[in-house]
């Protein structure tokens, strides 16, 4: 047996699990038809446009925690505990990267998640994916963080983050992780706010239609929340609003006003996967 210390490259996580241990998670699950993304998805695709079924999570859960300020929250203290609701959206996600050659957990954080389009959001993800995790400046507060020393670093790491002024541009108002692209259906995480939602792999499933049965693309959507901001009925209508944007998703071409670009998406009647034909019947996982 060989005991040796936490590589440097993964410190990070150390520190950030030591401060999340005040969560009070609860966990909620759900199953969503991606019909109406899947056919999003493949007409972009035939025009050159790539969106990841992430893209979509976050746009519906903006759209969705902008409506429900309750959960867009966060709390700190324990004897005399202190609630902070912030006035966008911002969602933390999490990346498999490497940094300096070891494989790792990074985060990036997009802002203005309650009205930023498709293309924005998939914009960010592409940069910070293809991106170098050794220069991007997403990760420089990480890189500085490993540099110092071991018995510095967790107390840097707690004046970063303990303070609820700012918390929303430093760590996100909610939290996105995926594991869509290996075989696993879903999966429940704490991703350090109030909200998180673990996204896994979308495959052809069966379902019920109209007493029928049919095949469409399922994603186990799972939510995790922090029992001491809301309740499980907040929750609740949070993950089935984050549902029906999901399987209302439709294209209206909306810009962004923050960036005068994009596709913002709005249920609309008769858009819902349910009342739609099955499309893609290739039974394979959608990658993230």
């Amino acid at each position: 047996m060989a005991v040796t210390r936490v590589a440097r490259e993964r410190r990070h996580t150390v520190y950030f699990l030591n401060a999340v241990r005040d969560f009070a998670p609860v966990h909620l699950d759900t199953e969503v038809d991606m019909t109406a993304v899947r056919r999003h998805r493949l007409t972009a695709r035939d025009a050159g446009r790539r969106y990841s079924p992430v893209a979509y999570v976050l746009h519906a859960a903006g759209r969705a925690l902008a409506a429900r300020p309750e959960a867009n929250a966060a709390v700190r203290g324990r004897i005399w505990p202190r609630l902070a609701r912030y006035d966008s959206v911002a969602g933390k996600l999490a990346l498999d990267r490497t940094l300096g050659g070891r494989r790792v957990v990074l985060a990036t954080v997009i802002p203005g998640l309650e009205r930023a389009a498709l293309d924005t959001i998939q914009g960010h993800i592409d940069r910070v994916r293809d991106g170098d995790p050794d220069t991007l400046p997403e990760f420089a507060g990480v890189r500085r963080l490993h540099r110092l020393p071991a018995l510095v670093a967790p107390l840097a790491y707690h004046v970063a983050t303990r303070r609820l002024t700012g918390r929303d541009r430093r760590t996100g108002t909610f939290s996105v992780s995926s594991l869509g692209h290996g075989p696993v259906d879903g999966f429940h995480s704490v991703g350090g706010t109030t909200v998180t939602l673990g996204v896994g792999r979308i495959l052809d499933r069966p379902v019920v239609r109209g007493g029928a049965v049919a095949v469409a693309p399922v994603l186990r959507l799972n939510l995790t929340f922090d029992h001491r901001v809301i309740d499980g009925a907040e929750a609740t209508d949070l993950l089935a609003a984050v549902k029906d944007g999901l399987e209302g998703f439709a294209d209206d071409g909306a810009p962004d006003t923050a960036t005068g670009t994009g596709a913002a998406a709005r249920p609309t009647a008769g858009s819902t996967s349910r009342a739609t034909a099955v499309e893609a019947p290739a039974a394979r996982p959608d990658r993230t």
